[in-house]
């Protein structure tokens, strides 16, 4: 048990802090064990493939996507002809997201494309203003600046609902809160998150917020014109870092009646300065934005960009860069499939081109016409 204890304290991967000790790099084979949940293997991207007759996504082939919880089930069920539907989400704490946080929306919209089915992305507006020591008013702006970013990302309005909790939160889904809140005791709660007698009781009331989305209520489900959305099973594709919410909604999901969510998780998108944890909204320096223009992108890599470089310019020059730890070469392997692709990632981050108008049809409460078609 100490043994177990001193692992786990040597990296610290939660929904508000990733880091680790000595080098800073993630072991994230330590991270599966702790987690409980199970590395993604080849079979399921030949199955993925076989299943859509489209090619898989790089970040199957490439191993961003490495765990997931009951993946396997999904499958099973869109196999048997079964309708499921997809949940992810942002908390807006920054002007604009980085290439870090592209990655769950990138994968959620070939998810989307490939097996013609709803999503549901939420903006935890609510959960920043309390842990960013934000205003409600910035958190809820800065909710819908951050709906530009992944509404550019090329989503189908017609099988996509975007809400933020400040606006959403009532009804249904503040029932379900209560169900869930009903179920998870202080003790449980705080051994999942390791909240503190310091922290306010907005952080340890916060859980049952994210977790509710997962469940098919008729607060979300049915509003889009899905009537029997009760039996439906849900695929949350999330970072690694968001795992304790899930393991504490799939606790809960069979004591309320619902199928426990299955998961996907990705590889945390390394810093400019290296894999020390993951690229920071709150350090404009470690990140590149999306709304970052050409000359700044090529200032912070030229500046920031770790590349292993050898111990003199002329080695460098000679040998060129560590390729198992140069930053350039990784965000390459997240981002660059081949010129086609590159050019229609280009076209797809048009985000100027998102108005209000477009942000608010996104967010409307509405019937999705073309939800499993």
């Amino acid at each position: 048990m100490e043994k177990e204890k001193a692992e786990q304290e040597e990296q610290v991967v939660n929904p508000w802090e990733v880091s680790a000790k000595g080098t800073g790099k993630i072991d994230y084979d330590k991270l599966i064990d702790q987690f409980g949940c199970q590395r993604l293997d080849k079979s399921f991207v030949d199955r993925v493939f076989r299943l859509t007759s489209r090619t898989p996504h790089m970040f199957l082939r490439r191993n961003v996507f490495f765990a997931h919880r009951d993946f396997n089930e999904i499958l099973d069920a869109y196999e048997r002809g079964e309708k499921f539907y997809l949940y992810t989400g942002r908390g807006p704490s920054s002007e604009a997201l980085h290439l870090g946080h592209l990655v769950p929306f990138m994968f959620t919209k070939y998810l989307q494309e490939a097996f013609k089915v709803p999503l549901v992305i939420q903006l935890t507006d609510d959960e920043k203003c309390m842990w960013k020591n934000l205003t409600v008013e910035e958190s809820k702006r800065l909710a819908r600046e951050n709906a530009k970013d992944i509404i550019a990302c090329g989503f189908d309005i017609s099988r996509t609902f975007i809400f933020s909790d400040f606006d959403y939160v009532g009804g249904a889904f503040y029932e379900n809160m209560v169900k869930v809140a009903k179920c998870v005791t202080y003790n449980k709660v705080v051994g999942i998150f390791g909240f503190t007698g310091e922290d306010h009781i907005g952080k340890i009331s916060f859980p049952p917020v994210q977790a509710v989305p997962s469940f098919p209520s008729h607060s979300i489900y049915w509003g889009m014109g899905s009537d029997d959305a009760s039996g439906h099973s849900n695929f949350v594709d999330a970072m690694m870092r968001q795992d304790p919410y899930f393991r504490m909604t799939r606790d809960v999901a069979p004591r309320l009646g619902y199928n426990k969510p299955a998961l996907i998780e990705s590889l945390f998108f390394p810093t400019l300065q290296g894999e020390t944890g993951k690229m920071s909204a709150s350090d404009a320096n470690s990140a590149i934005y999306v709304t970052d223009s050409q000359k700044d992108i090529k200032y912070k890599v030229n500046k920031y960009a770790f590349s292993g470089g050898k111990d003199s310019v002329e080695n460098h020059r000679k040998y060129g860069a560590n390729l198992e730890v140069d930053i350039p070469f990784k965000y390459l392997s997240f981002f660059l499939d081949d010129d086609e692709e590159l050019e229609h990632i280009r076209k797809e981050y048009a985000r100027a081109a998102v108005t209000d108008e477009m942000v608010d049809a996104f967010m409307a409460v509405r019937p999705l016409p073309n939800m499993f078609n």
